[in-house]
């Protein structure tokens, strides 16, 4: 089930007995950070006579105690590839700062939030990865501090002198606006591909987790699987030629698999096919013999046209014997009948000339209508034409008559304006005017002023009024709730989580805005039934548990968790997304058999709340598995209980839990037992009197605030509405000087247009005197056209009466054709009536011979298309088909060669039926099969022999290296173990197959316990924490990386442990095992702050300024470490005291905060850290 917990952000206590660190400072300058606590633990400055700020500002040489600092100088020296410096700007959290780490271990501390995993975001980004390989931001431009548009990383790698001039420096620029990132290389433009070659020139390889393990990367380092880490070991301590050649096996090898897949495959293939063969042989014989009975079947089927065609050709020679004789017969017959037709003849074509000239007269008498139409169409057009012209005239007479009143008018208008000219303007002065009207604004203008100031004092005061009405009910809300054992656990829940406490009350106030009813902390939400056992109870939850909010669904939950986080951004938020109900969590036996276990019942018979929440608590505290007892358990119920399956119980005094390693066997079991607490929450306690007598107070004072702030806005008010009245008063003044001066400005600007008017006057009236002229040359032109259009008329209607004349003599002629038509076809039908039994005769004769024509064409087609199907047959014929139809008898009719065809299908159906020529082919096709596979599986064995050959050969070179590199990892882990009374070993899981092959790694934290495989469910946090630190340390002795990083890999870790890893990577990261100044790790080793108050430096760098210290040092010191492995980096933020030093090692402090200077040149870290010195030693410190 899906879980949320946001902890609670620990504020960072600085302890009295922690003394100064040796470090390298990187100070960031002006970034806005949260408020440090001071020395004395708050965030106030430590004494009235020192303020935090001056500690920062460099004073004179003089020390302020005896001890002199000196700086250290170490013979070892930066590899190739490791960092020299590291400046950032506008990065992150950074406005600008600057990073020298050493050659050696560097040890960046600083508390939570002050960018010390920003140095390794810089580091990667900068180096040409991508934000992938941080598990942090998707996009580069996310890294821009915030307000700013771009940033820029500038690495300085320390150079091959054999390659290298000098050391090259790497630089990229982060723009926000198109999430694009620029480099360049020794100042000249670049791109990331070709710094990343740079980078693998020296073998940095940012990608792999065995050298580069940012913070956000460890989760994802711990779930690397075994697989995962053999290939990530090789790429960090063995050459490109040992991942080749186990990529090359593991090409071998699914090469052999696949070539033994077919082998196996095409092996079985052969023995089915042939045992196949085997079975079908005789069935195959058989229906060969069918075969050859089928083929002589179509080759008969094949012949069936040609005595079809033979058949029709002898009728169609009939039939054109019959049709020559029946076409004789009627030439005879027309002979002798010829004189009694020819009268008929003669008058058929008497009428059809009477018909030719009665159609030729019907078109003359049509083409005479057309003409006369056409002239009436004319008459008709020319009339339309006279009444258009007509209108014309009556519209210009009536045009002149407006023209001649315009006229007129406009002479008026003329006499009047130079009337009007010869007067005189009256005076008018309109400054007078506006300053009176701006002095009237005025006057509003501040009255609207005093108006808004007045507004926003009822506001704040309305403002003020309802905070204080909200704080008066939320009071007296308080109030009841004391009275109440709710309230009481609200109040619970409110001292205890303030976060949770505002998110509940968000919760119920908006319930509705849910799928399903979001349940309240257990605090809330739950009670306990039974008192005596709400101590037992009570015990059995972690702080967390009893804040849990539970939601119904996932769309709640997440809907929730943004609300809660990124809205209202509570840190201390507990939420469960549970759907089961309590059927899914039954005890492990029946509460009857509780009572031989010396127990009363289950920790869930005594608590109660909603089904949702108490399913949770199922899952998460286990009250439906842990037992309740009222007494001490005894000796036999202990050794029931540890046999028996219950694993968790609770009595008056002790809670027990059994925890059982069943891959050691049966008896591989602990009991962890705990003492129980008083309980603190399910209690019922009295009415608090003095948080009662504060609400009271409170309440009574805020109510007579309210007063004051109502009379205050009722005072306002009044003052509001005189104002208002005066600035209506001024208004309306405005309102009537502005329309005063409007009308003396328009009569001035009317006396001033006055000869600009009689101008335009004027030309209007020579226009209309010219447009009356213009009328009178347009009515004589109409004129002249109504005078042709009286001629063209007149001669229209003489030649529409000669139309007219012309059509009647046409219809009379039409008249005459037509009854002589009518007589020539009363002839005609005597003389045809008279020869009807001539011409029945002949008809008689005429279809005889037509039905002999017909039976010669069918016959002919018949014949043609047997012919061209025979043809068609013809072109597709093998030899044999050919030679087996001209062997048949050339007489043989259809009807015998159906016969035979008959005879031989009864054979068929006397042999066995079925698809004979499919199943010939299938065993055929199956021999060529069988065949193939032969072949195939002779070629196969061939591969499958070179490629056992090439892996044998590859992993002759790589599995000794392997196992000797793995060997050496395995020496120097188990020697890492070793010192802390451990033990530990790494070997190589070796599978079938390559791509399985793993590291092993094996660890022992006790002494009873063997060595058993490092995974989650084995080993502790802590533990596993320790084996991976040690695995990474075992890999510097082969390394091939200049440099590793690690962020805070110590946070699983306890104080001896990360102590004794501590000591362990100083010793291989600074080259020295065994440290000179360390005889004991609690109170002998070397601390990085001593109980002299000395403090040494390498350096201090401020933003690009490097401060060396050359004080001496009063107390002894490590001896000069000589030159170790490659740099290292390692990222915390808490930090131990008494922790090993080494010289060569570094400690980058990130100072960061409110109170860092402008300038980095005003930061002097020395002085700091002589002041804190001073402080704890009781010293008095001058401020200058």
């Amino acid at each position: 089930m899906p879980s949320a917990v946001t902890p609670q952000r620990r504020s960072r206590e600085i302890s009295s007995n922690d003394e100064d660190i040796e470090s390298s400072v990187a100070a960031a300058s002006s970034a806005a950070k949260r408020i440090r606590v001071n020395l004395n633990g708050d965030a106030a400055p430590a004494s009235s006579a020192l303020l935090l700020s001056n500690a920062y500002e460099p004073v004179a040489d003089e020390p302020l105690q005896e001890e002199v600092l000196r700086s250290r100088q170490t013979k070892a020296k930066h590899q190739p590839g490791s960092i020299v410096r590291v400046k950032l700007a506008n990065f992150v959290t950074y406005t600008s700062v600057e990073f020298l780490p050493g050659p050696s271990l560097n040890m960046v501390i600083g508390p939570n939030g002050t960018g010390k995993s920003t140095l390794v975001c810089a580091i990667c980004l900068g180096l040409g990865w991508g934000p992938q390989h941080l598990g942090r931001a998707k996009d580069v431009s996310e890294f821009v501090k915030h307000g700013e548009q771009e940033a820029n990383i500038e690495i300085v790698l320390a150079g091959d002198p054999q390659r290298h001039r000098q050391n090259p420096v790497i630089k990229c620029n982060i723009k926000r606006e198109n999430n694009k990132s620029t480099f360049s290389i020794d100042g000249k433009p670049s791109n990331k591909k070709a710094v990343i070659e740079l980078c693998k020139s020296f073998t940095i390889q940012i990608d792999n987790l065995c050298q580069f393990l940012p913070q956000d990367k460890v989760v994802e380092f711990a779930a690397m699987t075994p697989v995962e880490l053999l290939r990530s070991t090789q790429r960090a301590v063995a050459p490109q030629e040992m991942l080749d050649m186990h990529d090359e096996l593991k090409e071998h090898r699914k090469q052999q698999k696949e070539i033994e897949a077919k082998v196996q495959s095409d092996h079985g293939a052969l023995e089915n096919l042939e045992n196949w063969q085997r079975t079908h042989a005789d069935d195959v014989q058989r229906m060969r013999e069918r075969e050859v009975v089928k083929q002589r079947v179509r080759y008969l089927e094949t012949a069936r046209p040609f005595p079809k065609y033979r058949e029709a050709r002898d009728a169609h020679t009939i039939a054109k014997t019959r049709k020559k004789q029946a076409s004789d017969e009627l030439e005879a017959l027309k002979r002798e009948v010829e004189p009694s037709l020819e009268a008929v003849n003669a008058k058929q074509a008497y009428q059809q000339q009477v018909e030719t000239a009665t159609s030729a007269r019907r078109k003359a008498v049509h083409d005479a209508e057309k003409a006369a139409d056409s002239i009436d169409r004319k008459l008709k057009t020319l009339h339309d034409r006279k009444g258009e012209l007509e209108a014309e005239v009556e519209a210009e007479k009536n045009g002149g008559k407006d023209n001649r009143k315009e006229v007129a008018r406009l002479e008026q208008n003329i006499a009047r304006l130079k009337k009007q000219i010869e007067e005189q303007p009256p005076e008018f002065e309109i400054s007078g005017y506006n300053e009176r009207i701006r002095e009237k604004q005025r006057a509003m203008d501040d009255a609207s002023r005093r108006v808004q100031d007045l507004k926003r004092k009822q506001e704040e005061l309305g403002h003020r009024g309802r905070d204080k009405n909200q704080r008066i009910q939320q009071a007296r809300q308080d109030l009841a709730n004391l009275e109440s054992q709710a309230g009481q656990q609200q109040a619970k829940l409110k001292s205890v989580s303030i976060d949770t406490f505002r998110a509940w009350e968000w919760i119920k106030q908006h319930q509705d805005e849910f799928e399903q009813q979001v349940y309240g902390p257990p605090i809330v939400e739950c009670s306990v039934t039974d008192l005596r056992y709400v101590d037992q109870i009570e015990a059995l939850f972690q702080r967390g548990q009893l804040l849990t909010i539970t939601c119904q669904t996932k769309n709640d939950f997440k809907k929730l968790g943004n609300i809660l986080h990124d809205q209202m951004h509570l840190a201390e938020i507990n939420m469960q997304h549970m759907s089961g109900t309590l059927d899914n969590f039954p005890p492990p036996v029946n509460r009857d058999q509780l009572g031989q276990f010396g127990l009363t019942g289950w920790a869930l018979d005594y608590i109660s709340g909603p089904e949702p929440v108490m399913a949770t608590l199922c899952a998460n505290v286990r009250l439906n598995s842990t037992g309740m007892g009222d007494r001490d358990t005894s000796a036999e119920h202990f050794d029931l209980l540890q046999n028996g399956p219950i694993e968790n119980w609770v009595t008056k005094r002790s809670s027990y839990k059994i925890t059982r390693r069943r891959e050691y066997g049966p008896s591989a079991m602990s009991t962890n037992v705990r003492d129980v607490r008083k309980a603190q929450i399910w209690t019922n306690q009295p009415v608090d009197m003095t948080a009662k007598r504060d609400l009271q107070e409170n309440i009574e004072g805020w109510t007579s605030e309210l007063v004051d702030f109502k009379r205050e806005m009722d005072e306002a008010q009044v003052e509001i509405e005189k104002i208002r009245a005066t600035i209506r008063d001024n208004q309306e003044g405005v309102k009537t000087l502005q329309a005063e001066k409007a009308w003396k400005q328009k009569t001035l600007a009317d006396i001033r247009a006055l000869p600009v008017k009689l101008s335009q006057q004027e030309e209007r009236l020579a226009a209309a005197q010219q447009s009356i002229a213009a009328m009178r040359q347009r009515l004589q032109s109409i004129a002249s056209k109504q005078d042709a259009l009286t001629h063209e008329r007149a001669q229209a209607a003489i030649d529409y009466s000669l139309a007219v004349e012309s059509l009647q003599t046409r219809h009379a002629e039409l008249y005459e054709a037509e009854i002589a038509l009518i007589e020539a076809k009363s002839d005609l039908a005597y003389l045809i009536e008279k020869n009807t039994s001539v011409k029945d005769l002949l008809h008689t004769k005429q279809e005889e011979v037509n039905e002999c024509v017909a039976q010669v064409r069918h016959y002919s087609d018949v014949a043609k298309g047997i012919f061209a199907e025979i043809r068609q047959i013809m072109t597709g014929w093998s030899e044999e088909t050919r030679t087996f139809v001209e062997e048949l008898p050339q007489n043989q009719t259809s009807e015998e060669l159906e016969a035979e065809i008959e005879s031989e299908r009864a054979r068929l159906d006397l042999t066995h039926e079925g698809n004979d020529r499919g199943v010939i082919q299938q065993f055929e096709a199956r021999e060529q099969k069988i065949q193939k596979l032969r072949e195939n599986l002779e070629g196969l064995r061939e591969e499958l022999t070179e490629a056992e050959e090439r892996i044998t050969g590859v992993r002759d070179r790589w599995e000794p290296e392997l196992d000797r590199l793995v060997g050496m990892i395995s020496r120097s882990f188990g020697e890492n173990m070793k010192e802390i009374g451990c033990a530990g070993e790494v070997g190589v899981a070796k599978e079938e197959d390559f791509e399985d092959w793993s590291i092993k790694i094996l660890v022992k934290f006790r002494e009873s316990e063997p060595l058993t495989p490092l995974d989650s469910h084995r080993q502790s946090g802590g533990e596993r924490a320790v084996s991976t630190i040690f695995y990474l340390m075992s890999l510097q002795s082969l390394t091939r990386s200049p440099f590793r990083v690690v962020d805070e890999i110590n946070q699983g870790m306890d104080p001896r442990n990360e102590r004794l890893v501590h000591r362990r990577m100083v010793g291989i990261a600074c080259g020295s095992d065994s440290l000179s100044s360390s005889s004991s790790l609690d109170q002998e080793q070397q601390p990085l702050s001593n109980n002299n108050n000395s403090t040494s430096f390498d350096s201090v760098t401020v933003n690009g300024d490097v401060l060396e210290n050359n004080n001496e040092v009063a107390t002894k010191a490590a001896p000069a470490a000589p030159v170790g492995g490659s740099q290292y980096f390692l990222i915390t933020p808490k930090l131990l005291p008494s922790l090993t030093y080494a010289r060569g090692m570094r400690v980058l402090c990130i100072a960061s905060g409110e109170h860092m200077p402008e300038k980095a040149d005003k930061v002097d870290f020395g002085r700091c850290v002589d002041l804190a010195r001073g402080l704890r030693g009781g010293a008095t410190v001058a401020v200058r």
